[in-house]
C-alpha cells in the first residue's frame, strides 16, 4: 500500500474517531440521580422528590399545573429519558423549549412545547401539546382518523406498569418524538409567533385530585 493512501486512511479513521468521541463528550445528564440540583419548582402546589435514582412527581388535590424546571435553557437537542406512572391517576408531560410569563414572584405561567404523558385509555403519550398557547399540535384533534391511529399506536407501545423510553429531537422548527423506539411525532412548526427555538425543560405534575409519576436517566445531546 502506498504511503499517501495509508496516511489518508489513518486521517479518515482519526476524524471518525474524533467525531464519535465529540458526540459522546457532548452528552449531558440533566439529573444526577441523587438531588434536584439545577432544577426548581414553579406553578402549582405539586411536589417533587428524589427516590431510587428517579425524580418522583406527586400530589393530591393539586391546585394548578406544577413544573420542576431546569434553571438552564437549551436550543437544538436530542433528549432521551425514561418515564412511568405509578398508578392510573393524574396526567403529566415534559416541557421543552419552555418559557415562563414574567411575574414579580418568579412564578409566572409556564408555556410552550410539551411531550405528553397521557394516563388515559386515549394513550397519547409522546404526542405534541402546546401548553397555555395553542393546545394540541399533533395529533390534530380535528383529524379523527389521525387521532384514532395515534391512539391505536399508543396503546400498542406504552407500558403501563413498566418504564418507557421517550426521545425528543428538536432541530430548528422541526420537532420529532419517539416512544419505545417507534416514531410518534414528526412536526414542523410554521407559526412564527409560537415557533420557540430555546427554553427550559420542565417535568409536570398536572393539577387535579392526584398525580404519581416518575422520570429517570434524562440524557441530553446538544445538536
Amino acid at each position: 500500500m502506498k504511503l499517501h493512501y495509508l496516511v489518508t486512511i489513518i486521517a479518515i479513521a482519526f476524524t471518525a474517531a474524533s467525531y464519535a468521541q465529540d458526540k459522546k463528550s457532548k452528552v449531558i445528564a440533566l439529573f444526577d440521580g441523587k438531588s434536584l440540583n439545577g432544577w426548581k419548582s414553579v406553578g402549582g402546589n405539586g411536589q417533587y422528590k428524589v427516590e431510587d435514582g428517579c425524580i418522583v412527581g406527586f400530589g393530591t388535590n393539586v391546585k394548578g399545573n406544577t413544573f420542576l424546571r431546569t434553571e438552564k435553557t437549551y436550543g437544538d437537542f436530542e433528549l432521551t429519558y425514561e418515564f412511568k406512572f405509578d398508578d392510573r391517576t393524574g396526567n403529566s408531560g415534559l416541557m421543552f423549549r419552555a418559557l415562563q410569563k414574567p411575574s414579580e414572584d418568579g412564578n409566572g405561567r409556564v408555556n410552550g412545547y410539551q411531550c405528553e404523558g397521557d394516563n388515559k385509555d386515549r394513550s397519547w403519550t409522546a404526542g405534541l401539546y402546546d401548553e397555555a398557547r395553542r393546545g394540541w399540535l399533533f395529533p390534530n384533534k380535528k383529524n379523527k382518523e389521525q387521532c384514532a391511529k395515534f391512539t391505536a399506536q399508543g396503546n400498542k407501545l406504552f407500558k403501563w406498569k413498566e418504564w418507557n423510553t421517550i426521545v425528543i429531537r428538536c432541530k430548528g422548527n422541526h420537532i420529532q418524538t419517539w416512544l419505545n423506539g417507534e416514531k410518534r411525532v414528526d412536526f414542523i412548526d410554521t407559526d412564527p409567533k409560537h415557533d420557540t427555538r430555546e427554553g427550559f425543560f420542565g417535568l409536570q405534575v398536572h393539577g387535579g385530585k392526584s398525580c404519581n409519576v416518575r422520570w429517570k436517566n434524562l440524557s441530553l445531546r446538544p445538536l
